[in-house]
């Protein structure tokens, strides 16, 4: 803004200075006396006299006749010539004071024409996305207001429901994909606008109807990039990190190698893979991106993205699913005592997301190289919540093992098993851990 002040305040000034330099200018008045105009034709006038005498051209007489009335014409010239005038006495309007008014109204009116023709607020950024923002909100309004009195308009409905899903109004963004009715079925784009509103009222939770429109989205396009993303994240939070990795290796295959995008989901799928102790040699998948290769992304731009996040939720403490995303990029990156402190910020995320709450417990763990004490708390706590929620399962059956419970850590790895598909790579991996700790007991009989 202050430079945009600086840039006008200085083109007015020059295009001012361009106007009154002529009236300040001094003029120089080159007038030119009539007497001696007069007197030097008249001289020029004897001397031709003259030369024409001494070539004989005239006689003496003719030379003296004519001479005498050049010096009477000279004379009637010389007495008829008026004084030139004294110098005028200048009126208000000299170019001293012309040059000053000019110099003051010029900036005076075009200020004046901005602030009554111009939009001095879009110079402000906080203003103008304000003014924005009421201008886009406005435009909603009418057009909700519209479709009260014609409830059949599909279209419009799924305008509106796409304009309160960007202002975030996710409520009110769902009734309006309900009341756009079959339109929305047809459409993967528009089915996983849906999926996506149910799943943050959902508590970013992508299972039951999520789940289901993602499916037919799929079925509609199976080569859609974001429902394949989606179904991987539905995937994934289920427990099923095979058909997860599956879903994001075929989401590689679209992206551009190396791009930020491709690098996130490799991420994703490495993360699933240890979480699912999937072997990497099985994969498909492209290899990993070197640090710098991705088009103009270096870690250290990755992480200024990441402190970006940080500093706008400190402007926006109760962006509970701000600080759930930025508990989670902290945690891939390994700042874990970051990433604790962003989860205990999730507020009441945590009543009702169980993968937020393993996900807690799991960055506890890694710091603490345990999980007893607060991360198998956090872990009972998921369980309560989704008493068959696979990787809570998993992880109560490794704090119960830490803390010498055997039997009680076989009893939930079963549980695990009863949970994972038939033909989940897990299942041999957790048969391992269940005859481990039986064999503990057989040895020290304790349960």
């Amino acid at each position: 803004m202050n430079v945009f002040i600086g840039i006008s305040a200085l083109l007015t000034l020059l295009v001012v200075a361009w106007l009154v330099r002529p009236l300040l200018r001094k003029h120089t008045v080159a007038g030119i006396s009539s007497e001696k105009l007069n007197a030097a034709i008249h001289r020029d006038q004897l001397r031709a006299l003259e030369a024409d005498l001494a070539r004989g051209v005239i006689t003496q007489q003719d030379f003296e006749t004519t001479r005498d009335e050049l010096q009477l014409r000279l004379l009637d010239d010389t007495e008829s010539f008026e004084a030139s005038p004294k110098e005028k006495t200048p009126g208000f309007w000299t170019a001293r004071r012309t040059s000053v008014a000019v110099g003051i109204s010029l900036p005076v009116m075009a200020l004046g024409l901005y602030l009554q023709l111009g939009t001095p607020e879009a110079i402000n950024p906080v203003a103008a996305d304000h003014t924005q923002n009421e201008q886009l909100a406005k435009m909603v309004d009418t057009l909700a207001a519209r479709l009260k009195d014609n409830p059949n308009d599909s279209k419009g409905w799924v305008m509106l429901a796409k304009s309160y899903k960007a202002m975030e109004r996710f409520e009110e963004a769902q009734q309006a994909f309900e009341k756009a009715g079959d339109i929305v079925k047809t459409d993967p784009e528009l089915l996983l606008d849906h999926a996506d509103v149910l799943g943050v009222l959902a508590g970013n939770n992508l299972a039951g109807k999520p789940k289901q429109m993602i499916e037919e989205a799929l079925r509609l396009d199976p080569m859609n990039p974001m429902a394949l993303m989606m179904d991987g994240v539905a995937l994934y939070q289920s427990g099923d990190y095979k058909n997860a990795v599956t879903r994001w290796e075929k989401l590689l295959d679209l992206l551009q190698p190396g791009s930020p995008d491709a690098q996130q989901v490799q991420a994703n799928i490495d993360d699933a893979r240890a979480k699912g102790g999937l072997s990497a040699g099985a994969s498909n998948a492209l290899p990993p991106v070197p640090a710098g290769a991705a088009a103009g992304m270096t870690p250290e731009m990755i992480n200024q993205m990441v402190d970006r996040l940080a500093a706008r939720l400190k402007d926006n403490p109760d962006d509970l699913a701000g600080w759930a995303r930025l508990a989670r990029a902290y945690k891939v990156q390994n700042r874990l005592d970051e990433a604790i402190a962003a989860y205990a910020k999730t507020g009441k995320l945590l009543d009702t997301d169980p993968d937020l709450l393993t996900q807690y417990a799991d960055a506890l763990a890694m710091r603490n190289k345990s999980l007893l004490g607060q991360p198998g708390e956090l872990v009972q706590k998921a369980l309560a919540i989704a008493p068959r929620h696979p990787m809570a399962l998993m992880m109560a059956g490794q704090a119960a093992y830490q803390g010498g419970h055997y039997a009680t850590a076989i009893s939930h790895w079963k549980n695990v098993l009863s949970v994972l598909p038939a033909n989940s790579p897990d299942t041999e991996l957790i048969k391992a851990e269940i005859a481990d700790a039986q064999a503990r007991i057989g040895s020290t009989g304790k349960p």
